[in-house]
């Protein structure tokens, strides 16, 4: 049997196989949907429980048989028919394994099963480790003492197709439609969410450590994903952040405390932006920006290092270096290294702005020196770099720097020219607050303002004391992507957000 389907229509593929799982229940008796199995082994830990003195034992004397024995189940991708012989290459979560179906070993009714097996069906072997004449790695299926028959079964029909190479999707689009098929043909995607998973654990697990001066010691805690803010009324809406129920925790006296859940922003699909995504946010009493600093580098060294391999890894063509300490550096001096001018100077500004197609008529100056920094200095970022210090008028909910009010305690931490983290020295005041509060909703536009609406339980919050405090919100999808080596953003997303089909 060739590993690729026969070239007839995707119907008459599927009767084939409705038609083969009836024979499993009509001739064989058997359940094509499996039922509950013990003691089932992954194809990694089958592969290395092989011993080569038992099997080198075995083939100069039949009678002496101390092979390990396996009980394993997989997909199947490969399927060659030999005479007398079945091979199949199985594959699970761990890697891919061999598996060889005797006629002599398990008699003809399992054979048959075995040779009417289709690739993608789940199937369950158990027999002997030992090689092939090629020296590949096999289970050779055999037949349990005293049984009809027995050492490989169905525990799943298919009944649609595989893609048309069993190596692997192509096409991305499809690839991101139909992830569930991605994730057993291309195995490097596999590979890649569990990284993400052992990433947010590592997370969690530094956050949780033991306090000490420069941060962990944080308690993981939950807020609203549904929130009635935005509109004012009694509709709830997706949050945007989680920042204000957090800061409402740190006034009841947590005083560390963290989050890793979704948010969601209508921001449009592009490889670096997907609507739904995942977000760390923390808040630490009595710290500041600098504090956060100290903590973000210490986070993403010990994911680098602990996870992924090593402070140098690779992002496309570059090398990305997490050695410690990350390079510092002010916004406004950034500005002026890439564009030759300072960001005070409004008309080389605006300048620079017409230039760039950037439309300055009637915004602050600080707006537009934010859109002309956003595309001359952001994509040159590429080693982690903490830009700190913002104008004051960008960061309605950052304290100002002492004695220079016109400057936010804020950096944003970027890598291969993405933004990663974003942090403030908190402002607690609430009479400020509610002040940068009515500012930003004024300076909205009609459609906009409707949907949003001025938290009054949080200025109340504030008013009962919020402590001093540091905040960080690190982008964990970007995060992922940089240590994953991955140029799209729904690389690293399960099931990413996708256009309707035309």
């Amino acid at each position: 049997m060739s590993d690729v389907e026969p070239q007839v229509s995707e119907h008459e593929l599927v009767a084939e196989r409705r038609r083969k799982r009836d024979r499993l229940r009509d001739e064989f008796g058997l359940d094509p949907y499996g039922r509950r199995i013990d003691g089932l082994t992954s194809l990694a830990e089958a592969r290395a429980a092989y011993r080569p003195d038992a099997d080198e034992a075995h083939k100069a004397d039949d009678s002496v048989d101390d092979r390990p024995r396996v009980h394993v189940a997989g997909r199947v991708m490969q399927h060659r028919v030999m005479g007398n012989l079945i091979f199949m290459l199985l594959r699970d979560a761990t890697g891919d394994l061999q598996i060889a179906v005797s006629k002599k070993a398990v008699g003809q009714p399992t054979f048959s099963i075995a040779k009417a097996t289709d690739l993608s069906d789940i199937v369950i072997a158990h027999g002997a480790l030992a090689t092939t004449k090629t020296g590949e790695i096999t289970v050779w299926a055999e037949k349990p003492a005293e049984a009809e028959h027995g050492g490989f079964d169905v525990a799943t029909k298919s009944i649609a197709p595989p893609p048309g190479k069993w190596h692997g999707l192509q096409d991305p689009e499809l690839r991101y439609r139909k992830r569930y098929v991605d994730l057993y043909v291309n195995p490097p995607v596999t590979q890649a969410f569990e990284k993400r998973s052992r990433i947010i654990k590592r997370v969690r697990d530094f956050l949780g450590d033991p306090p000490d001066d420069l941060g962990a010691g944080f308690l993981e805690v939950e807020t609203p994903m549904m929130q009635p803010i935005a509109g004012g009324s009694a509709a709830l809406f997706h949050r945007i952040a989680q920042e204000l129920y957090l800061k409402r925790r740190l006034v009841g006296g947590m005083p560390r405390v963290f989050e890793i859940n979704r948010n969601f922003r209508n921001e449009g699909l592009s490889p670096r932006h997907n609507p739904e995504f995942t977000m760390l946010e923390l808040y630490q009493a009595f710290g500041d920006y600098n504090s956060m600093m100290t903590l973000t580098e210490r986070m993403i060294h010990t994911v680098a290092t602990q996870v992924c391999g090593g402070e140098a890894l690779p992002f496309g063509d570059e090398t990305i270096r997490y050695a410690l300490p990350f390079r510092r550096a002010k916004y406004h001096d950034l500005f002026e290294e890439h564009n030759g001018f300072a960001a005070s100077d409004h008309d080389r500004l605006v300048e620079a702005a017409g230039r760039l197609g950037i439309e300055a008529a009637g915004k602050a100056h600080d707006v537009v020196l934010q859109e002309v920094w956003e595309e001359t200095v952001e994509h040159k970022l590429r080693q982690p770099t903490f830009v700190i210090d913002y104008p004051a008028s960008l960061c309605p909910l950052t304290k100002q720097k002492a004695g220079d009010p016109s400057i936010a305690e804020r950096f944003e931490l970027y890598i291969a020219g993405m933004e990663i983290a974003n942090a403030y020295t908190e402002l607690n005041d609430p009479d400020v607050q509610r002040a940068n509060f009515e500012q930003q909703i004024a300076g909205l536009d009609d459609e906009e303002a409707t949907f949003r609406t001025m938290d009054e339980d949080f200025i109340e919050a504030l008013m009962v004391g919020m402590p001093p405090a540091g905040g960080l919100g690190v982008g964990i999808d970007r995060l992922v992507m940089l240590m994953t080596d991955a140029r799209s953003i729904r690389d690293v997303i399960l099931f990413p957000l996708m256009r309707p089909n035309a």
